[in-house]
């Protein structure tokens, strides 16, 4: 909801160093693997109880995305593949995150991370499903003609995922209340991007 609001604003905040990173030989594909790596070291961190470090990985890791997508265009090296690796390994760094809190208390947690699990998967596979299609008929995206895909909007998008994931390493102790609010949010992502989107490929496609 909020990604196409904050990206025009985030970009040349990221430009100074995008410049530095080309000059000293630094790739995309090495900005988003990075990133990946450093977001990962969350779920030890949230599993032994130290929120602050799992905080600051979970930082950087999206600086890191926000990075490597401004670096890749910068050095015209943006590609299908870079793109691919991109929302792979984020995907897997947003799954990360609930099942490091799953672990960390199985028995007060791990409900509501399951819930959260199930949630997500509902908002990635309506994302990357409508991608697919998309690529096929070719649909604009006006609002994210930068991305490497096309970017489905919803209810919740990266901005949101990213604010819950600071609010429980902030305030740990409401994990399991602030992930039921959160994963409702992503169901009603899921239901609105499903009805919308096969609207969408009906009138393209010319089935309805």
């Amino acid at each position: 909801m909020l990604d196409a609001r904050l990206t025009p604003w985030i970009k040349p905040l990221l430009r100074p160093v995008v410049s530095r990173l080309h000059r000293v030989g630094i790739n995309a594909d090495q900005v988003t693997v990075a990133g990946f790596l450093i977001g990962i070291l969350a779920v030890p961190a949230i599993i032994t109880g130290y929120f602050g470090v799992a905080l600051v990985c979970i930082a950087t890791n999206r600086l890191c995305d926000g990075i490597d997508g401004e670096l890749a265009r910068h050095t015209g090296s943006d590609s299908a593949a870079g793109g691919y690796l991109d929302i792979c390994l984020d995907f897997l760094f947003y799954a990360a995150i609930p099942l490091g809190f799953g672990l960390a208390d199985p028995l007060q947690w791990g409900a509501p991370a399951l819930v959260l699990l199930c949630a997500f998967i509902g908002t990635g596979s309506s994302f990357l499903a409508f991608a697919v299609a998309a690529e096929t008929y070719k649909i604009e995206r006006p609002q994210f003609a930068h991305k490497s895909f096309y970017y489905m909007q919803g209810l919740t998008e990266g901005t949101e995922t990213i604010v819950f994931f600071i609010a429980v390493c902030l305030w740990p102790q409401s994990f399991s209340l602030l992930a039921y609010i959160f994963a409702t949010a992503c169901f009603i992502t899921v239901i609105t991007r499903v009805a919308g989107g096969y609207k969408t490929l009906k009138q393209v496609a010319g089935d309805g």
